[in-house]
């Protein structure tokens, strides 16, 4: 049988990756990507919500409305998970992070707020909904941190490494902020 790409079959290799370019593989998704899946847990139970994001760094935000479901869960418990991925075409191609950690709702008159807003293109959206340039929104800001993230990408295995790699921030990183 001809197989398109023979590395994918038999056992998958368990090399890890170094930690610096596991990251700038992380980074690449990150910046190549702009929808994610949120998870929040709530009172009716899981919510799992499509999101546009942008990144800085590790660390992924967006905006909200005030009175959604993911708000009124983010308030409750901060812990989310947020799943990035490109597009599959094949076994080949499947590429994806889920990043573990908290999320911090910041307001304008937060003191982190200006630091990561400067990093959030929100003139798009207001271009898209006919909306003055120069009033920037005034909503919530939500930046998520993560303590762990688990990528997997299988053209890993083509190199010898092992499909899915464990990150965590080194005791030297910092946050941006």
């Amino acid at each position: 049988m001809a197989l398109t790409n023979p590395w994918l079959s038999g056992p998958a290799p368990t090399t890890k990756l170094l930690h610096d370019r596991l990251s700038e593989r992380i980074l690449n998704l990150l910046s190549s990507q702009n929808m994610c899946v949120l998870a929040t847990a709530g009172p009716d139970g899981p919510l799992a919500t499509p999101v546009r994001y942008y990144h800085l760094d590790f660390e992924v935000m967006f905006t909200a409305s005030p009175r959604s479901p993911k708000m009124r869960n983010l308030a409750a418990d901060p812990r989310v998970s947020v799943g990035i991925f490109a597009p599959l075409v094949g076994q080949a191609s499947s590429r994806g992070a889920q990043l573990f950690g908290r999320a911090q709702i910041l307001t304008p008159d937060s003191n982190e707020f200006a630091n990561y807003w400067e990093a959030f293109r929100w003139q798009s959206d207001h271009v898209e909904r006919g909306n003055s340039l120069a009033e920037p929104p005034l909503g919530p800001l939500v930046v998520v941190t993560p303590n762990r993230i688990v990528y997997t990408e299988h053209w890993l295995r083509r190199e010898g490494y092992a499909p899915r790699q464990f990150w965590h921030p080194k005791p030297t990183d910092t946050t941006t902020i």
